[in-house]
């Protein structure tokens, strides 16, 4: 495995370093006054100026659509090892990645699209997400039931002619709060009787169809998450096309592994750039301050926890690194258990380390003045996204007792003497 940049990419890295410098960093806390002035005036969820205004320059800069490989429909797009390093700048400030138009959940959507969709639906939504002229969510999370195990999900999918009816309650429904949130692919059920994994399958619900009912915002710790949100989603009789189902019924499965891939490396590859972002502030911060008269830099314990937090990041990174060559060169299937891992340990690295700056930021550090407290709020919650650590565990260690019992049971080879 060679992880080594191309020019390519360390050239857009380069770009990228120096968009953030001129246009992301300096953009932060007016970002967050924005949300604040368009919450306080009773709607939150009003897209900000400052994300509209800094798209066109990350377009014309060639910092666009990066994250989506061999689409006639996005030439920009990387491979996942080429676009690693470059989702992990992205990932240093919350907000960043729609900038770039590389944000979940709309990059996964724009995968379900791109590789599951038709000609006609293709042109209908993925066309308007690849130019950010609209928003999406991916509805798949119910209340009532453990939704880590997915053959749990009960939201009905019932054919009725030429159409399908949509009953059910979804939540965390994460983008249905922008107002710009035009399309919704929905996962149900549309035949019980069928085998397990055959159940349940998606279907794509224009977000004005009548039947759809926001019943409330979902905050994460506190935090509103605006303008993007997060919404528990009420369906009641909601009627669409039957050409809406994604490859047909029962291929709701096949779907989700599909895209559940890319979304999760996605996640990791953004949690190192917020834990390397965390361990810039933390080193900053314990060089300007002084206690027990000798900077706090010089305490032991800081030597402890900057050394660990490098190794720690480092570590994560390397992962990732292999699982993205591997979907590159082997497919998402045979990589699922490298996913796997980076899914358990980029998020747990992340916290650790943002939580060690906050120790460091004092009680700065749990408040908004710094970006930290967000960030560990937002990594807490990837453990959660796309998969909890339990199931990704309980994965692995599925994979490594049958793999660990085949070699058990392979014949051993005859021991030959020389004379």
């Amino acid at each position: 495995m060679n992880f080594d940049y191309t020019p390519k990419v360390k050239d857009m890295q380069a770009r990228l370093l120096a968009f953030m410098d001129e246009h992301v960093y300096p953009q932060e806390h007016r970002y967050h006054e924005e949300v604040a002035a368009n919450r306080a005036q009773g709607n939150a969820w009003v897209p900000t100026r400052v994300i509209e205004e800094l798209k066109p320059k990350a377009r014309s800069a060639g910092l666009w659509n990066l994250f989506l490989p061999h689409s006639p429909r996005a030439p920009e797009g990387l491979s996942n090892l080429e676009y690693a390093p470059l989702c992990e700048i992205m990932g240093r400030v919350h907000w960043a990645p729609e900038v770039f138009n590389c944000n979940a959940p709309d990059t996964g959507n724009m995968e379900t699209l791109e590789r599951y969709a038709t000609e006609a639906h293709k042109r209908q939504w993925l066309d308007p997400l690849l130019r950010g002229e609209i928003r999406s969510a991916f509805l798949m999370t119910e209340p009532a039931v453990a939704s880590s195990d997915a053959t749990n999900i009960q939201c009905a999918i019932r054919r009725d002619g030429d159409h399908y009816v949509i009953n059910g309650r979804k939540w965390w429904s994460s983008g249905v709060g922008d107002p710009r949130c035009a399309i919704f692919i929905v996962m149900g059920k549309t035949d019980e009787d069928a085998p397990r994994h055959s159940q349940q399958s998606m279907v794509l619900v224009p977000a004005n169809t009548p039947g759809i009912k926001i019943l409330r915002h979902l905050p994460i710790f506190g935090y509103d998450d605006a303008p993007h949100g997060h919404m528990e989603v009420l369906l009641e009789n909601v009627r669409v096309p039957a050409s809406n189902i994604l490859l047909g019924e029962g291929r709701g499965f096949e779907i989700a592994q599909g895209r559940l891939g890319p979304g999760r490396i996605h996640h990791c590859m953004r949690s190192i750039g917020a834990a390397e972002r965390a361990l810039e502030l933390m080193c900053k911060r314990l060089n300007e301050r002084v206690a027990f008269g000798k900077p706090v830099s010089a305490q032991s314990v800081w030597h402890e926890r900057i050394a660990e937090s490098r190794c720690m990041i480092e570590q994560a990174r390397l992962l990732t690194l292999k699982a993205a060559y591997m979907m590159d060169t082997v497919g998402n299937k045979v990589a699922k258990a490298e996913i796997a891992m980076i899914k358990v340990v980029a998020p747990n690295m992340a916290a650790k380390v943002i939580d060690w700056a906050i120790q460091a930021h004092g009680g700065g550090g749990m408040s908004d003045d710094f970006p930290l407290a967000y960030a560990y709020v937002w990594q807490r919650a990837l453990r959660f996204a796309d998969g909890p650590d339990e199931v990704h565990r309980a994965s692995l260690a599925k994979l490594e007792l049958a793999q660990q019992l085949a070699r058990r049971e392979e014949p051993e080879m005859p021991v030959t003497r020389g004379s």
